[in-house]
């Protein structure tokens, strides 16, 4: 048995467990707002195909509503628990287009065919402004079929990160941003690599950089959209040599054995 992961760019990838499709934060556009997609294809229907869509937090780069509108109906939105009353688009999208919603908490588990979804803490403002006050927990989101895998969302370390997420063979991990600058509640390189020697996976995916970039700040710190990627391979050889990092090109697939 294996697990297979694609990254499609940004937080945006499939996990293939046990014949289960899991979609993370799906953004299926060339441009949102400012920012502008200027490496990788915009993902094809194969991204768009899936038993559940993951969704860590309300921002509009993760929580993205038409491209939830391109899923086939019936697939299953899992959302943090709140988001559909905060944000009363995600209701009329879902309804519109048949994508059952399901609202977990950390802690709280969910079954998506032969997977287990357990929603986890995030120590990330995941509000959607400027809908009300901070009352939608930002998520990530473990994943044990096979294999277990962790899609860590939109994180700042916190103390008790590897209790939470537990024992995982695969760590999806965001190493970057879509801006000169990371603010409060993010992973640089650096630290991402921190994490993964917390947590301390078999394998992992480095995702959340070199994807979109604000439109008229092609130079303005361009080594922050570049580098991540590689930069999280460096500082993971030092800080958990016993990591294997898997870093991959947009719509480019992995295939990893499942168990330890």
């Amino acid at each position: 048995m294996s697990v297979e992961v694609t990254w499609w760019g940004h937080a945006t990838a499939t996990v293939e467990d046990s014949g289960t499709r899991l979609l993370t934060d799906p953004l299926f556009v060339r441009r949102l707002a400012h920012l502008r997609r200027r490496r990788g294809a915009v993902p094809d229907s194969r991204a768009t195909v899936a038993d559940a869509v993951l969704i860590s937090h309300l921002h509009a780069d993760h929580l993205h509503l038409p491209s939830l509108a391109r899923l086939a109906p019936g697939t299953r939105l899992i959302v943090p628990r709140g988001a559909p009353a905060a944000l009363p688009g995600l209701r009329r999208t879902a309804d519109a287009h048949d994508l059952p919603v399901t609202e977990l908490g950390p802690g709280e588990k969910t079954e998506v065919g032969a997977v287990t979804v357990r929603a986890v803490t995030a120590a990330h403002d995941g509000r959607r402004l400027p809908y009300g006050p901070h009352r939608v927990p930002a998520l990530g989101y473990v994943m044990r079929g096979a294999a277990t895998t962790y899609f860590a969302g939109d994180t700042g370390l916190f103390d008790g990160m590897a209790d939470e997420v537990g024992a995982c063979d695969v760590a999806l991990l965001p190493v970057g941003g879509w801006g000169p600058f990371l603010g409060h509640g993010h992973l640089d390189a650096r630290r991402a690599a921190e994490a993964a020697a917390r947590i301390a996976p078999r394998d992992a995916v480095p995702v959340h950089y070199g994807t979109y970039w604000p439109i008229g700040m092609d130079a303005v710190r361009p080594h922050e959209f570049h580098a991540p990627g590689q930069e999280f391979v460096r500082q993971s050889a030092l800080l958990a040599p016993e990591v294997t990092v898997h870093q991959l090109e947009h719509g480019a697939s992995v295939r990893l054995a499942a168990g330890r």
